[in-house]
């Protein structure tokens, strides 16, 4: 049976309708948050009950339904974990730009519960991303999925700031942007581009559209201008910190949560993992970013993630963040098994691993545009479907017709037809 979760306020502890006791989550202007579940769950362990003791938000001026956002995810800690999709509206394996799809819809019954964006080239002024996704169209679609309650998260593969080669171009450029260098001002003005974008994303009531913004990513290793050899750490968090500012004091830019997401080194630890880390008071958000290594059999590959989880889950605990698994796949599921093979058993191994509030799976490039296939969640009639919807069966697992009331709205949100 389906888990479905309800938030409620309440001034004292209720119990739902299958006599369940509900838990307390936080105290919230003086009532109590309630995280009831229709089916009778185990009452989470210390390790999981992190919401006492969580850090406050990075923007104290967040608006209210981001706000709401950040307090959601907090209380789904430890009860579920929402699956998301990379570019899921915009195009699909045999499809592209046809309202109302998405791969994994159409794979499982249901929109993902968080859609990833990515707005490469929005800096340098072109009208579609570096994976050639309309900004225009974009907006509708991140509009959209607010509007059904779905979770919105943004990267940014940023041009070159010093060479104006591509985010993969390794010149030197971070020391060149910081306040004193000689682009910091032209960065400013790409650093605007996004603000002008994140304010522009707008609800019916004129509400901003809340965003989990994950900016430099990936940055323990060397692949990006902005990670790993090419700067220092101390640099790293000097540019974290001015992006920030810069979007939050000087823009006034108050619908964002920030991630910080490293790629896994495949040895995680809780020192290498914070190496690059800029402050408490700089993230909402700890992820990380790590992908299938095919050569590995699927217990060591369920071992690996699991441990790239724990090394979150611990550091998020610690820290009092939210976590998140922000990136994974593995390339073309080769194993048709793997979503309840290697992805659920890692997601749910302990109280570490449960920690992750949602999944992020990479996008799935349309077959037709490339020479080779480059797809991460399951098509219609791909192998591994069956499987996903086993994976979407389980009750630690949410899809977005499942989702509770993140923003706190008045109105009930219309859920996606199963």
């Amino acid at each position: 049976m389906r888990n479905h979760f309800l938030f409620v306020a309440a001034p004292r502890p209720l119990v739902t309708a299958r006599g369940c006791p509900s838990m307390r989550v936080r105290a919230l202007a003086g009532a109590t948050l309630l995280l009831a579940a229709a089916a009778c769950a185990p009452a989470p362990s210390p390790e999981t009950a992190s919401a006492a003791a969580r850090a406050p938000m990075v923007d104290a001026r967040a608006t209210t339904e981001t706000r709401a956002l950040f307090d959601a995810l907090h209380a789904l800690t430890g009860r579920g974990v929402m699956l998301g999709h990379q570019d899921a509206l915009a195009y699909g394996v045999r499809w592209a730009v046809e309202p109302g799809r998405s791969d994994v819809r159409e794979a499982a019954g249901s929109h993902p519960a968080v859609y990833g964006w990515e707005l490469g080239h929005l800096e340098i002024g072109r009208p579609a991303n570096l994976d050639g996704v309309d900004f225009a169209r974009m907006r509708g679609w991140i509009v959209d999925a607010y509007r059904r309650g779905g979770v919105v998260t943004i990267s940014w593969h940023l041009n070159n700031p010093v060479s104006g080669g591509s985010s993969w171009d390794t010149t030197r450029a971070v020391a060149a942007i910081l306040p004193g260098g000689a682009r910091h001002d032209a960065y400013l003005r790409w650093l605007d581009t996004f603000a002008d974008f994140a304010t522009s994303l707008r609800g019916a009531r004129g509400e901003l559209v809340p965003v989990v913004f994950r900016p430099y990513h990936e940055m323990s290793g060397s692949w990006f201008w902005w990670g790993g050899r090419l700067t220092t750490p101390e640099d790293y968090k000097r540019l974290w910190r001015m992006t920030v500012e810069h979007l939050r004091d000087r823009r006034g830019v108050h619908n964002l949560l920030y991630a910080y997401a490293p790629n896994s080194s495949g040895d995680q630890t809780a020192l290498r993992y914070l190496d690059h880390y800029p402050g408490d008071e700089w993230v909402d958000v700890m992820g990380v970013d790590t992908y299938v290594r095919p050569q590995q059999s699927p217990a060591q590959q369920q071992a690996a993630l699991a441990a790239d989880l724990r090394a979150v889950g611990a550091a998020a605990r610690a820290h009092g963040k939210i976590a998140a698994l922000t990136e994974t796949g593995f390339e073309t599921l080769p194993d048709s098994l793997w979503f309840t093979r290697t992805l659920l058993p890692a997601l749910r191994a302990d109280s570490l691993t449960r920690r992750a509030t949602w999944v992020l799976l990479w996008r799935n490039a349309t077959r037709a545009t490339r020479d080779n296939d480059h797809f991460y969640a399951p098509y219609a009639g791909h192998p591994s479907a069956s499987d996903f919807k086993h994976f979407r069966d389980d009750p630690f697992v949410l899809f977005e017709d499942e989702l509770p009331d993140l923003y706190g709205r008045a109105a009930p949100r219309t859920a996606t037809p199963r």
